[in-house]
């Protein structure tokens, strides 16, 4: 509904900009970069998500389309509103997020007051294929030796290729598992 909003910042307040816009002031809550680079009587111009809710209308706004599209694809995630958007932008720049996704580094949004590791993980798998293919990376995961090993396991033991690299595929990355370990859990999904 609003785009974008130029004009001078009037006030700055705690995690928002007043932007005088022709004699209005509209407060709009922006990550802390756009409040860093803000002060009273400088021009600014962000691009803006007008947030919608049964007794409130918020003005989220960014420096950047591209920040405001990061903003807005965080929001489509369940359990992630407009204040947890804006404190992920404020502590991660656009390009960092985008990598700890594709790369499915949920420490590194874990360390984000309000995020959790279940949250994390959430984004995560919501937002890995859309960033991966936003950034042109390969969406399937390459096969390391261990994995490769793992499948070769499965189909000898008259496992599809499809049904190996499927129980592969839900084992945790973030484990330093033996070959064997691998294996049991693999079987284990078969059996779950």
């Amino acid at each position: 509904m609003i785009a974008s909003v130029k004009g001078r910042v009037s006030a700055v307040g705690r995690g928002y900009l007043v932007v005088d816009v022709g004699g209005v002031g509209l407060k709009v809550h922006v990550p802390a970069p756009a409040l860093d680079q803000a002060s009273p009587g400088r021009m600014v111009e962000l691009f803006t998500h007008l947030h919608v809710r049964e007794n409130e209308l918020a003005l989220y706004g960014c420096a950047s389309e591209e920040e405001l599209a990061l903003f807005e694809l965080l929001l489509g995630v369940a359990g992630v509103g407009p204040r947890v958007a804006l404190a992920i932008l404020s502590k991660m720049p656009a390009d960092s997020l985008r990598r700890a996704i594709a790369q499915e580094r949920a420490e590194l949004l874990a360390r984000v007051p309000g995020i959790g590791p279940k949250t994390a993980k959430k984004i995560i798998f919501h937002l890995k294929d859309k960033v991966q293919a936003e950034m042109g990376v390969a969406v399937t995961p390459v096969l390391s030796e261990a994995d490769a090993e793992v499948i070769a396991a499965l189909t000898s033991l008259g496992y599809s290729i499809v049904e190996a690299q499927a129980a592969v595929q839900s084992l945790p990355r973030d484990e330093e598992l033996s070959i064997e370990e691998r294996i049991r859990r693999a079987l284990a999904y078969f059996a779950g």
